[in-house]
């Protein structure tokens, strides 16, 4: 799953790579990102929020709306994935439905597909592909209600009183089963027992991705190398877009190389845009600037891994505060003094490049510009 070119990679980036300068890149990724996402729904015609408001104007959703507006008022992340969900807040790639349908465009028809295929063939994307994209939008929406779960045993008097948050655990919790119910029964009517298998088992990565995130402590994300790093981040935010784009081509009937070209595509595509979302922390925060990051953000773990686990502690020593506290706007520069920011930015132009590397195999399309653009989008800051 994780070639060996991916281990040389984070090997070249550790080295004299690094010493790129964040004045080399734009400032105005969310624009670029925007533009390119906006210039590509005129081409499928499609716009993704219609994904998200046709699951939200069904009578069944419309159900659960009412519940979590008992939320309204308190403190339980679950609005705020509500908000997001509604609002789109840009930061958690809500497009990959858009993607498989700019993907199917730019593919076209195989030239040993069934006539009856080419009858149910809209603006050159089959109705069966268009499904798909809405059952890839409603899967990852699912695990984004469902990261909104709160640990209760972690659960403080000033997060909120505990009925509102076992409440909102409900709601969540019901809420993301009953989208992943019905993405598997969308699944299930496209009637391609490969496509089945393809989204059953990244509905599987994701669930892995997302239990190794939960399971970690802060001990166990101290020692997170770039190879675990780019497994973990594979699993839980690149499985369900690359296997989502190789089933738009079986489902159309391609061979074994578009399948894998566009797999290769949405995995490079996905791991690009988390290391930009990971990066933005890093290159938008001026000195002293608080800013909140992970522990297990690409930036951290590549200085981690460049600085080594001694020089590691002795920092984390160095930015506590009188209360035992770590004050994350001096953690934040130590790590943007070394090359961890920078090694980042190289990986993610190389899953950038070969994103692009993987598109550019197929013919030259205005759906195809599209996704280029795209791909180009998410190496700018």
């Amino acid at each position: 799953m994780f070639p060996a070119t991916w281990s040389r990679l984070s090997r070249m980036a550790l080295s004299s790579r690094g010493r790129r300068t964040l004045s080399l890149f734009s400032s105005s990724a969310p624009s670029n990102w925007s533009k390119a996402v906006a210039d590509a729904e005129k081409i499928v015609g499609y716009p993704t929020s219609f994904m998200s408001l046709r699951c939200l104007l069904s009578d069944e959703l419309s159900n659960v709306a009412i519940q979590v507006k008992r939320l309204v008022g308190t403190q339980h992340p679950l609005l705020h994935t509500a908000r997001d969900f509604v609002f789109d807040s840009g930061n958690n790639l809500p497009t990959r439905g858009l993607i498989v349908l700019l993907l199917s465009k730019a593919a076209g028809p195989s030239h040993t597909a069934s006539d009856l295929l080419a009858q149910d063939t809209v603006s050159g994307i089959h109705t069966s592909q268009r499904n798909l994209a809405e059952i890839t939008e409603l899967i990852h929406t699912a695990f984004l209600v469902h990261r909104g779960i709160v640990d209760l045993k972690e659960w403080t008097v000033s997060d909120g009183p505990l009925k509102d948050m076992e409440f909102g655990n409900k709601i969540a919790v019901l809420s993301g089963d009953f989208l992943l119910a019905n993405a598997c029964t969308g699944l299930a009517q496209l009637n391609n027992t490969k496509v089945v298998e393809l989204i059953s088992s990244a509905i599987g990565d994701v669930v892995q991705g997302i239990y190794n995130e939960n399971t970690s402590n802060t001990e166990q994300e101290n020692s997170l190398d770039v190879e675990a790093w780019e497994e973990h981040t594979f699993l839980s935010h690149g499985a369900l877009l690359a296997k989502s784009c190789q089933a738009a081509m079986e489902l159309a009937q391609h061979d074994k190389e578009a399948q894998r070209l566009a797999y290769t595509f949405g995995k490079h595509l996905s791991m690009g845009h988390r290391l930009n979302s990971d990066l933005l922390p890093f290159v938008k925060s001026s000195a002293g600037e608080s800013a909140t990051f992970s522990f297990s953000a690409a930036p951290v773990v590549f200085h981690r891994q460049i600085v080594g686990q001694e020089r590691w502690s002795q920092q984390l020593q160095q930015v506590k505060t009188r209360r035992n506290e770590l004050d994350y706007s001096k953690l934040l520069a130590a790590v943007k003094s070394e090359k961890g920011v920078s090694t980042a930015m190289d990986l993610c132009c190389y899953h950038g490049n070969k994103a692009l590397e993987a598109i550019q195999a197929f013919p030259s399309s205005e759906a195809r510009s599209a996704l280029e653009n795209i791909a180009s989008a998410i190496t700018k800051f």
